[in-house]
């Protein structure tokens, strides 16, 4: 910091910057997230500036309010304490091997009666009925927003945003459970494993993971990631039993 002050000013509706000597040393963002709820981002090379954007910001804007953070960024975690904001949950993101000689999942079939829908491959029509199935089941026990952000429903309710990046398993003409893979270069992303209440431990996801690792493992890919929340025991399980390893964490923090 130099000997000028620093002005905060609002540049947009939810945008803000703070300027020292006709520099901008800070922005301040707030985006509101397809669920409806408002992320806070805030990029300052000083604390200090980090704290004046904060002020500047925090009255102006509904609560509850929300932020993502590195868990290993100890320094900005340490800013938005500051802030009053503390931790809601930790997600943790793994790296998935795809060879099934390491995962085990080779041989691993679906339950008699089943069959694997390649991604890209099922009917947008079940697959919506599906995933509001899923949708319903989870909002009656932990609540939808426990699920990874990108697939948090928007304001209009809608969550299934682009069928292409789903395979289900079927049973007869119903689908009773999907896989959600996101195309990332060089790294796919496994953004959401679920299966119907009434077909939980049949080994269905277990079936789904298998048929997407080694369609991935067959086109040349040797990881994909996936993003766990840490009070999911059951897709910790599911991950770390093929062999997934914990590769970083993000801390979702909010001010209430």
């Amino acid at each position: 910091m130099g000997e000028h002050a620093v002005v905060i000013t609002r540049v947009a509706e939810r945008q803000w910057h703070a300027v020292e000597d006709d520099r901008v040393v800070g922005r301040g963002d707030a985006s509101r997230r397809p669920d409806g709820r408002i992320f806070l981002s805030i990029d300052a090379w000083h604390g200090v500036v980090f704290d004046q954007l904060a002020a500047a910001m925090l009255p102006d804007l509904p609560k509850p309010l929300y932020t993502v953070v590195d868990e290993a960024d100890l320094d900005l975690t340490s800013n938005w304490e500051r802030a009053g904001f503390t931790t809601r949950r930790r997600e943790w993101e793994y790296l998935v091997p795809t060879d099934p000689r390491v995962t085990g999942l080779g041989s691993v079939l679906p339950p008699s009666g089943m069959t694997i829908v390649a991604v890209g491959e099922a009917e947008e029509g079940p697959l919506g009925k599906l995933d509001r199935e899923i949708r319903d089941e989870v909002e009656a026990t932990v609540g939808w927003q426990e699920m990874p952000a990108e697939v948090l429903p928007r304001l209009d309710g809608a969550t299934l945003l682009d069928p292409s990046k789903y395979a289900v398993a079927a049973q007869s003409d119903k689908y009773v459970g999907l896989v959600r893979v996101a195309p990332v270069t060089r790294q796919p992303r496994i953004g959401l494993i679920a299966v119907r209440s009434n077909q939980h431990r049949r080994g269905i996801a277990r079936a789904l993971l298998a048929h997407v690792l080694g369609s991935l493992h067959r086109c040349g890919i040797e990881t994909a990631s996936a993003e766990v929340n840490e009070s999911n025991g059951a897709a910790m399980a599911l991950f770390e039993g093929v062999g997934a390893r914990r590769a970083s964490s993000n801390l979702e923090l909010v001010l209430r």
